[in-house]
């Protein structure tokens, strides 16, 4: 039986568990529940802190674990990723106040407050900087008022704690991170790994893509593929009205009104959107 290691709680566990969920897998009710077997499907479930994930993972206790990139980097547990999951994204960015530290080599001999040490001791080793680690638990951007750290790095939305603790960011992101699933590295395939992988596959897939379906004159049939080629080629049936056919084909969900307003402007007609709730591709 596949043992798999969930978060328990914070903002990658809802994510989690309706992925999970949409991939056909047995989900805990309540959150008082620790594990479920999912014997149809012959995989167990382990609900965790998202912090000791991929230390679980490493360990061998369990096979795989689903975690944040950030949180896995930063346990220094030896895992590998395994799928991005496409959910729980944040970026890591370095920020300081104006006119202190306005680039990541500025950052060389200097205090570093966050909450993430393993990921800035990474990014930092990467770049070749030598500089202190100031480990906090959280409200890192006020680490620098108080005289504790000259520059922080943390998790940055829309800027706007920074820009009120008058702090600004500098450089590239030193990660962008999102839910993925891990592995103990070396750790051999099986066919219920296979099964999730393919499952989870195709939710990512569903979630991207709509089926999209229209009406539209055979001799514009062309012009009306090139807008929807599909995933491999679209489907085309003929209609009981003479010269006319039907197509339907998997679109990409991010530019799919663009796509539609383009058909209807070459003449297609009836178009529909349905979305895709499971497949195989």
């Amino acid at each position: 039986m596949l043992r798999i290691a969930v978060p328990n709680k914070g903002s990658l566990s809802q994510g989690s568990i309706d992925m999970l969920a949409e991939a056909g897998y047995r989900q805990r009710r309540t959150s008082r529940d620790l594990q479920i077997a999912d014997a149809d499907n012959d995989v167990e479930f382990f609900y965790l802190r998202p912090g000791d994930i991929a230390t679980y993972v490493a360990s061998g206790d369990l096979d795989l674990g689903i975690t944040g990139r950030d949180l896995a980097i930063d346990s220094g547990a030896e895992v590998e990723e395994f799928l991005a999951l496409g959910f729980g994204r944040s970026t890591f960015r370095y920020a300081a106040r104006p006119g202190t530290v306005d680039a990541v080599a500025g950052l060389e001999g200097r205090r570093i407050a966050t909450s993430y040490p393993g990921v800035v001791r990474r990014d930092l080793d990467s770049r070749g900087i030598d500089a202190e680690i100031i480990k906090l638990a959280g409200a890192v951007e006020n680490a620098i008022a108080l005289g504790v750290a000259d520059a922080i790095a943390d998790v940055v939305e829309t800027g706007t704690t920074l820009k009120q603790a008058g702090l600004a960011v500098f450089g590239e992101p030193l990660m962008r991170s999102e839910a993925v699933l891990v592995r103990k590295s070396g750790n051999g395939d099986t066919t219920v790994l296979d099964q999730l992988l393919r499952r989870l596959r195709g939710v990512l897939v569903a979630r991207s893509y709509v089926m999209l379906a229209y009406d539209v004159r055979a001799e514009i049939l062309e012009q009306a593929v090139e807008l929807t080629p599909g995933i491999e080629s679209p489907t085309v049936s003929p209609l009981h009205r003479e010269g006319w056919v039907a197509v339907q084909s998997m679109t990409e969900r991010a530019g799919l009104h663009r796509v539609m307003d383009a058909l209807y402007d070459l003449g297609a007609r009836g178009i529909l959107a349905s979305n895709i709730d499971a497949c195989r591709l």
